[in-house]
């Protein structure tokens, strides 16, 4: 278990303490994943940005999703999906979503482009893994881009996405994968969705005003979360 996910990123940096050296630039997937991100890039003094990245959100059940979109359009669509859904609504869901994803970086990134990633050593973080969409769509982006090496790193993960990617990411790091996986939330004693606010100041290094603990809710209930 995590206090939260403060106290997830600074046990997550322990594990990643051998690439130190290495000058990685760590690449937070908001929201959750800044809070998560940003004391492993302190502890180990690296560059620290946002990759933003979008669940594919079901017409019918947008708490649902169908695959993920990253910011320079790189998209994953979960197996047979074209078989129950049309590849005409498929098309309009992806361009409502890059609409949101330049909203997002407009306002998270505060419109800034990505560091160069080609022959870097790039850390992906989030606050876990359910089925791992939208880390799957930021990785084909980081694919792209020509890194020398992607290190996926999340605090917990379910045990099938756990496998599926160690086969898809250079090196993994997972520090929990509970035997009966129902929700990310179920790892951290306090969880509440951030904030765009909340992202800002960490990423500003601003003093939070302390919260009273909040009720778990669903990871799910985050729009972007796939």
């Amino acid at each position: 278990m995590f206090q939260d996910r403060k106290d997830a990123g600074m046990k997550l940096a322990a594990a990643l303490v051998t690439y130190r050296d290495s000058a990685p630039l760590i690449l937070a997937i908001p929201r959750g994943g800044v809070a998560v991100a940003d004391p492993v890039a302190r502890a180990l003094g690296a560059e620290l940005s946002l990759l933003v990245s979008r669940k594919l959100p079901l017409p019918d059940n947008p708490e649902a999703g169908f695959g993920a979109i990253a910011e320079d359009g790189s998209t994953f669509l979960r197996e047979g999906v074209r078989g129950w859904l049309q590849d005409e609504r498929i098309q309009i869901i992806i361009e409502k979503q890059k609409q949101i994803v330049q909203d997002r970086i407009r306002i998270l990134r505060e419109g800034k482009p990505l560091p160069s990633l080609r022959d870097r050593t790039l850390i992906l973080i989030d606050d876990g893994l359910a089925n791992g969409s939208t880390m799957r769509a930021a990785l084909v982006m980081c694919r792209k881009r020509e890194p020398e090496t992607i290190v996926v790193a999340v605090p917990v993960a379910s045990r099938n996405t756990k496998d599926l990617f160690q086969k898809l990411a250079d090196d993994l790091v997972v520090l929990e994968t509970p035997v009966f996986f129902r929700a990310v939330a179920q790892v951290y004693e306090e969880w509440h969705d951030l904030s765009d606010k909340e992202v800002l100041m960490i990423l500003h290094h601003t003093p939070a005003v302390p919260q009273a603990r909040e009720r778990k809710s669903s990871p799910e209930s985050d729009p972007s979360r796939g």
